[in-house]
């Protein structure tokens, strides 16, 4: 079985600024001053392969990197050093409305995200009504986005993802937003991307849905590997450790 994703020592680091500067009055004072930074290693020299089919998650505490692992297989953050090789088309699901256009309808921004994740114009037109539908948004669609609560561009913006005929899909947190019904429809979607052979890379504090689906689990600590292996004895480590 070959890779859908590898990683070889990659490293991700962000510079922290020591000191906060709100105001305009703030950033004259201390213009002449020089900044100090603190480097926060959110991915730290990461090596691991994930072959095409495999249920992938990642768990950890926040602030662990999580959701910078799955930007760096993105390509959304740039890795400092090492190198990251993705086979196939992605279809992230990250950030709450990310890729949307806000004073756009929901009509139209299913045209627009739907355009970002590689389906053309009579894909979007049959796939229109499923999407609307799986996003339980059917009295919403000629609303402008801006006027969505998170929950709604989170739930959309799943719905487009899921219809993208991608061979990795990205999954930040989905089952934290939505209703139940919502999230038993996230379920059954996972469980026909896994029939369908499909490469799933999902961070998640719902360590059930975790154990349910996952085939191996990725367990993050400070942006480096703390377990990695077969889902049931990942998480039997990581749960020890929970409070």
């Amino acid at each position: 079985m070959t890779d859908a994703i590898r990683l070889t020592d990659v490293t991700k680091t962000f510079r922290i600024p020591r000191e906060r500067r709100d105001t305009l009055r703030e950033h004259f004072v201390s213009i002449l001053r020089p900044r100090h930074y603190d480097a926060l290693v959110a991915a730290d020299r990461l090596s691991l392969s994930i072959p095409h089919g495999e249920f992938f998650a990642v768990v950890g505490a926040n602030g662990s990197g999580k959701s910078t692992f799955l930007k760096l297989i993105a390509g959304i953050y740039p890795a400092h050093e090492g190198a990251i090789e993705v086979v196939g088309r992605i279809a992230p699901f990250l950030e709450l409305g990310a890729g949307f256009e806000p004073e756009l309808s929901g009509h139209d921004n299913i045209a627009l995200y739907g355009a970002l994740l590689g389906l053309t114009r009579e894909e979007v037109r049959t796939r229109y009504s499923d999407i609307v539908a799986f996003a339980g948004l059917e009295g919403f669609m000629d609303q402008k986005v801006k006027n969505y609560s998170s929950g709604m561009q989170a739930r959309l913006a799943f719905a487009i993802s899921m219809h993208a005929d991608a061979d990795v899909l990205l999954v930040d947190e989905v089952l934290a937003v939505g209703d139940t019904q919502f999230q038993a429809r996230c379920l059954a979607s996972f469980e026909r991307l896994k029939q369908e052979g499909k490469t799933v890379v999902f961070v998640s504090h719902d360590l059930e849905a975790v154990a349910r689906f996952a085939d191996r689990v990725l367990w993050l600590e400070k942006g480096r590997v703390r377990a990695l292996g077969r889902a049931a004895e990942t998480l039997a480590s990581y749960r020890e450790v929970q409070p």
